[in-house]
C-alpha cells in the first residue's frame, strides 16, 4: 500500500495560461531609478525582508555605487562575502541604507557582485563609503577577494603568512599552525 501512495502523481494546479510571477524579480524603486538613468544591472529576487537586490558586474560596481550614493544611500550598513560552493563563484555584497531625518522608514537596497573563483577581483568601494575599510579587509582575509584600489588591503584576522582562505568551502584546514613568538 505504501508503494501505491508513493507512485500516485500529486495533483497539479490548473493551467491558466499565465506564467508564474513568484520566481521573477520585480523591479523596485531603486532598480527603476537606475534603469531610467542608464545604469546596467540585473535583478535578483528580494531577500527575506523584502529588500531589493541588485546584481552588477564587477566593472560596473563603482558607477552603480556612486549613483546610489548620489541617490541618497549614504550609509554602508554591511559589506561581506560568501562562497556559493566548491567550483562556484564567490560573492561580494553590500547592504546600503538611506539615512535621513525626514524619513520614518529606512530605505534599503542590497548590491551583489559575483566573482570568478580563480581571479576574484572587484573595485573597492572605500572611496565611496569609508566604512568599507575593515569590512573589505575581512572579506579579503577570509575569501581571497582582492578589492582593487583599497588603501591598505592586508590580512586582518589571520597571520600575514597564512596560506589559503579559511571561509572558502573548498578550504582544507592545516593539521596545525606553528605559533611563532608565542612566549
Amino acid at each position: 500500500m505504501a508503494e501505491e501512495d508513493s507512485q500516485t502523481p500529486s495533483p497539479q494546479p490548473a493551467s491558466t495560461g499565465e506564467e508564474p510571477t513568484a520566481s521573477l524579480a520585480e523591479a523596485g524603486v531603486v532598480s527603476s531609478w537606475l534603469t531610467e538613468n542608464g545604469f546596467a544591472h540585473q535583478l535578483a529576487p528580494r531577500d527575506h525582508l523584502g529588500v531589493e537586490i541588485i546584481e552588477v558586474e564587477p566593472q560596473f560596481l563603482i558607477p552603480i555605487c556612486t549613483a546610489l550614493y548620489a541617490y541618497g544611500f549614504n550609509y554602508l550598513q554591511c559589506q561581506g562575502a560568501y562562497d556559493e560552493g566548491p567550483g562556484k563563484d564567490l560573492v561580494s555584497f553590500y547592504h546600503l541604507v538611506k539615512l535621513d531625518d525626514q524619513v520614518d522608514k529606512l530605505e534599503e537596497v542590497r548590491v551583489k557582485v559575483s566573482l570568478s573563483r580563480s581571479n576574484p577581483r572587484v573595485p573597492s568601494v572605500y572611496w565611496v563609503w569609508k566604512a568599507a575599510d575593515w569590512q573589505e579587509r575581512e572579506s579579503y582575509d577570509m575569501y581571497g577577494i582582492v578589492y582593487e584600489g583599497h588603501p591598505n588591503l592586508k590580512r586582518l584576522l589571520m597571520p600575514e603568512d597564512w596560506v589559503g582562505w579559511p571561509l572558502r568551502k573548498d578550504y582544507i584546514s592545516p593539521d596545525f599552525y606553528e605559533l611563532q613568538d608565542a612566549y
